[in-house]
């Protein structure tokens, strides 16, 4: 019973890693503003659940007649 409950702990726990979200920010709208640029950060859960938070952070923002586009995922 003890190796059964070890093997299926074991198993659980693979499902875990680290994976990389990887996020292009571009702006638009105005002269003068900076290149394109990119972000990563790291999230550590099941790849499922990785993806789904990385492109949650994936969004376009209006401010002043500033536009940013951030386009994440995984990497």
């Amino acid at each position: 019973m003890v190796a059964l409950a070890f093997i299926v702990m074991t198993g659980m726990s693979s499902c875990v890693k680290k994976y990389t979200c990887h996020c292009d920010i571009s702006y638009t709208g105005l002269p003068g503003l900076p290149d394109s640029t990119s972000q990563e950060y790291s999230i550590t859960d099941s790849k499922a659940n990785a993806k789904s938070e990385c492109s949650a952070q994936s969004a376009t923002y209006n401010n002043n007649g500033i536009k940013t586009v951030e386009n994440c995922y995984l990497y």
